[in-house]
């Protein structure tokens, strides 16, 4: 067994510990004696119970996060990128976002066509070439696998809204809903064109929210029929009929009546591969369980989380924050989880609505400084260890006080995450099929074991 730790007020970052170091119990006449006075926490595993299997961890690809990068030095650029994608340095990241158009996150409103243009003659991706796709590019050079690109529009060029603009909500106006549907086309055809393979898209990012940055409103019934009457036909008919389509992606809150809404109806739901979800309204986790169980064939995406307000230099919380919405997601039957942008400087932006907000590396473009938040550590226990293909397996715990999820990897390696977020040390027994050991955790501290 291999014991990886980061612990607050510790230097344990992701680091490696003799597993001998934190064992607390010997063998005597057979039995395991424990060796500590206090309460005795017991997680239990078995790895013959397996549930869905794994599509992948990353973050996003915004323009924000490239602009911060390509504000840094060489030197620190380089490091910044193999911090989340080296295969030895980094920690696995192998499934993204974009975005299509602009974003909050992004320099100031743009779209891939801003002349109003029901056939997108001048549809281009000038904008995103400038930044967004070399930084692509060197994530996919850096990795060792594929590196999976889901797209997302946060709105719809002004010319085709309510509002006329692409901040503030809006709608999408009728007449434009097949050239809407084409737009998708046209830029993973252009994607592709670039070297970048796009192999799914959400409808439309946070339907439900009417904000002061890019965005468009879609009802539960409006976002289904432009499914089923728009996007999935045009992208049969524009030979993408493969990309796989994820609704909602929004808050866990109003998943379920989403979920029903869509793939009640036979005709929608065919064209839909699952269900995108963010953190920003609540836990709400049995609203996961009820749409696996009630649509198991479908899949469930965490898109976005993020914390807000600020770059939260050095808060722990934030990283347990991370951390908790990943167990608990991961138990409730999400396949894939993408963090929000992969860089943002010093202040939490650049944001074009000042609508600042932290991210796993900062890159301090005053001081040219990288800085690795606690939600960095905290993300790479799971994204390091649990590979694509690996399959949830069956874990429990005895107290609410440790969190835990457990994955079987495609090579038989089974990956425990344990996460303690009480102010004091806890000793816990892993018991695997009658099998284990005792093993000490440091207050405010995250584990990975990998168990052969």
């Amino acid at each position: 067994m291999k014991l990886y730790l980061t612990a607050k007020d510790s230097d344990f970052r992701l680091s490696e510990v003799p597993v001998d170091d934190l064992r607390k119990g010997y063998q005597q006449d057979g039995n395991i004696t424990y060796t500590d006075a206090g309460e005795l926490f017991v997680v239990y595993l078995d790895d013959r119970k397996t549930f869905q299997e794994w599509e992948g961890f990353g973050g996003a690809f915004t323009e924000s996060a490239a602009n911060v990068l390509n504000r840094m030095s060489s030197t620190n650029q380089r490091k910044m990128m193999e911090a989340y994608f080296h295969p030895e340095k980094g920690i696995g990241y192998n499934f993204c976002r974009t975005h299509i158009n602009s974003c909050d996150f992004s320099l100031g409103n743009w779209a891939c066509c801003e002349t109003e243009d029901p056939e997108l003659n001048e549809f281009t991706l000038e904008r995103d070439k400038q930044q967004i796709i070399p930084m692509i590019h060197w994530a996919k050079a850096l990795s060792e696998e594929e590196i999976t690109i889901f797209s997302s529009p946060w709105s719809p060029p002004a010319w085709m809204k309510t509002n006329g603009e692409m901040n503030n909500g809006g709608q999408l106006k009728p007449e434009y809903r097949q050239s809407w549907a084409l737009y998708y086309c046209k830029y993973i055809k252009a994607m592709e064109d670039e070297g970048v393979t796009v192999s799914a898209i959400t409808v439309q990012n946070e339907p439900a929210a009417t904000q002061v940055w890019d965005s468009c409103v879609y009802t539960a019934e409006e976002e289904r029929d432009f499914v089923r009457d728009y996007l999935g036909p045009t992208l049969e008919q524009e030979g993408l009929g493969h990309i796989k389509i994820v609704c909602w992606d929004h808050n866990r809150a109003e998943a379920y009546d989403r979920a029903q809404k869509m793939f009640d109806d036979a005709d929608a739901s065919k064209y839909v591969y699952g269900i995108g979800i963010h953190w920003y309204m609540g836990d709400n986790y049995d609203n996961l369980k009820l749409v696996n169980d009630i649509y198991p064939d479908k899949k469930i995406w965490f898109t976005e989380g993020c914390q807000e307000f600020g770059p939260h230099i050095g808060e722990w919380q934030v990283g347990e924050r991370y951390a908790h919405s990943m167990i608990n997601d991961l138990n409730h039957n999400t396949s894939a989880w993408c963090d929000w942008n992969l860089f943002l400087d010093e202040t939490g932006g650049p944001n074009h609505v000042n609508n600042l907000c932290s991210a796993p590396v900062i890159g301090d473009t005053l001081k040219d400084e990288v800085i690795y938040n606690p939600s960095y550590y905290y993300f790479g226990h799971f994204s390091k260890f649990i590979k694509r293909g690996a399959y949830r397996v069956a874990i429990a715990t005895t107290s609410d006080d440790l969190e835990a999820t457990a994955f079987l990897n495609p090579n038989g390696e089974k990956v425990v995450v344990i996460m303690n977020r009480l102010d004091r040390d806890v000793v816990y027994a892993l018991n695997n099929l009658e099998r284990g050991c005792y093993v000490k955790m440091p207050a405010r501290s995250i584990q990975t074991l990998i168990i052969d």
